[in-house]
């Protein structure tokens, strides 16, 4: 179809309404989504020549990839509720809390590396309401707390809860992991440094920066590092969990005068019992990955299906194929399940939790991810339908003509960033923009994995910036109508953040790294 402003806008409709009811009516991504695919729906029938087949076959493709992601969000979810209700990360954040009393230190703790492990864990907005409070605790003000807790988290967000976010875009893109990993764990990997730094000075100012400088460089190469080694590796859902676990007892090395003898025997055993859900769900994701035995038999089971050619009335053909396969017994959300199932007896058996407590727990899982879960199918229905008539390349390529080559690898992640603080997430980021992106990388000749890295970090540091994560924050230490003050403080740090990704990509971009 030739391009034209008026198709232009058509194509860019559903996502203009999407953040106009979002951002202006301040609806809830389950009620924006479901409206926008309605709209995408009408717009794909009546203007691109879409008919009910095409509409038919795109929603089951759609449902198939948001069944691979959601199987992830819906596990990751159920580990932390059940972690919270057996007191397990209190426990493990209290005892950080009581290491020493250097300010720039307990940010670096309590600011940047538990909430980088719980992002690793689940994300969903916890590291910041679990981390804000012991801040505050420990005699920050509840402003800092939030900012702190904020920053600290951010870099993991793509490979964090449980890689969710980095799966969309796979999913997404029909892009495997191999080719994407690299550019974002390098992008995010810089800007754990950076966001270590800033976290220390937040905490204690210069002084801050200078006492602890040559330790969070440390700690920050531990995370970037250990990010990359492990997603470029296909270990997608450890690549956060790891390193900052690794991070934690390396620092605790480094500057605890106490040991575990030293202290509590039965408090000793408490906290080592916190701790077996993330050791089990690292034994199980190594085992499943690594042991080829293992691997192979598992992943012999998966769903699959194939589906015909689809074409609109104007002749624009979608090949025939398989849609997203579904590892059943080897998949992410299955090691996820299993290892919090596990847990759950553990934690039985140490007076943690009761047996009638499971139903509770899947009842408050099922209750917290469902608004999350219209959303993840309305919005990846409308991705899809979008590709399927051409919608997204007339995007891209308006896009394509309005930034040249040399300018739109520093745009790039302030796209990725707008999604994220819009719907709050960096997995809605990536579907709402991630198969737009790589469009128009296409279309001005620039490296696709580079621009969806510079994508899936845009989105990771923006949604530190959302409303709906800044409000859920404050809620946690009383700062209720005090929102705004919240976010114009994140925003300085943050947009810098963005910035500094932009900066990367058009180096990066120059220099021709990341071209597959």
């Amino acid at each position: 179809m030739e391009i034209s402003l008026f198709n232009w806008f058509l194509s860019a409709a559903p996502i203009i309404l999407f953040l106009i009811v979002m951002l202006g009516l301040k609806w809830g991504g389950s009620k924006a989504g479901a409206l926008s695919w309605l709209l995408t729906v009408l717009i794909a029938v009546f203007f691109f020549g879409a008919g009910f087949d095409l509409i038919g076959y795109t929603y089951v493709k759609a449902f198939l990839l948001s069944i691979d992601v959601l199987l992830i969000i819906w596990t990751a979810l159920f580990l932390y509720i059940l972690t919270e209700q057996a007191g397990t990360i209190k426990r493990i954040g209290e005892w950080l809390s009581k290491l020493t009393s250097n300010r720039a230190l307990q940010g670096i703790f309590l600011g940047w590396l538990f909430p980088s492990f719980l992002q690793g864990m689940g994300g969903f907005g916890v590291p910041v309401a679990v981390a804000a409070p012991l801040l505050v605790s420990t005699g920050f003000n509840p402003v800092q707390a939030l900012v702190m807790a904020s920053i600290g988290h951010a870099w993991g967000v793509s490979f964090g809860s449980m890689a969710s976010s980095f799966q969309t875009m796979m999913a997404i893109t029909g892009l495997p992991g191999d080719i994407l990993a690299p550019a974002v764990a390098v992008l995010l990997g810089i800007a754990a440094i950076i966001s270590g730094i800033l976290v220390t000075y937040i905490a204690d100012g210069i002084k801050g920066i200078k006492s602890t400088f040559f330790l969070t460089v440390f700690l920050g190469l531990i995370l970037g590092s250990g990010q990359y080694l492990l997603a470029t590796n296909g270990l997608y859902i450890l690549a956060v969990t790891i390193p900052a676990l690794i991070a934690l007892i390396i620092s605790y090395l480094l500057i605890s005068k106490n040991t575990l003898q030293d202290s509590d025997p039965k408090a000793n055993k408490k906290l080592l019992v916190s701790m077996l859900p993330y050791l089990i769900l690292v034994v199980m994701t190594l085992s499943f990955s690594l042991i080829a035995p293992i691997k192979s038999t598992l992943g012999k089971l998966f769903l699959s299906l194939k589906f015909p050619e689809i074409s609109t009335s104007l002749g624009d053909l979608t090949a025939a194929g398989p849609g997203r396969d579904i590892k059943i017994l080897n998949h992410p959300g299955m090691i996820i399940f299993l290892s919090g199932l596990i847990s759950f007896f553990v934690f039985i058996k140490a007076g943690f939790l009761q047996k009638k407590d499971f139903i509770t727990i899947l009842q408050n899982t099922a209750k917290k991810s469902t608004d999350t879960t219209i959303a993840i199918f309305t919005m990846v229905g409308i991705a899809v339908i979008m590709s399927h008539t051409q919608m997204t390349g007339i995007l891209a390529e308006g896009i394509s003509k309005a930034f040249n080559q040399n300018l739109f690898p520093f745009v790039s992640p302030f796209i990725g960033a707008v999604g994220a603080f819009i719907t709050g997430s960096n997995n809605n980021s990536n579907v709402l923009f991630a198969a737009l992106q790589m469009r128009t990388a296409e279309l001005l000749g620039l490296s696709i994995p580079l621009i969806l890295g510079a994508q899936s970090a845009g989105g990771a540091l923006g949604s530190m910036m959302a409303p709906a994560k800044v409000i859920l924050g404050c809620a946690t230490v009383g700062l209720e109508g005090k929102e705004g003050e919240v976010i114009g403080k994140i925003l300085i740090y943050g947009m810098g953040l963005v910035a500094l990704i932009g900066v990367l990509t058009l180096i990066f971009s120059n220099l021709g790294t990341f071209n597959a």
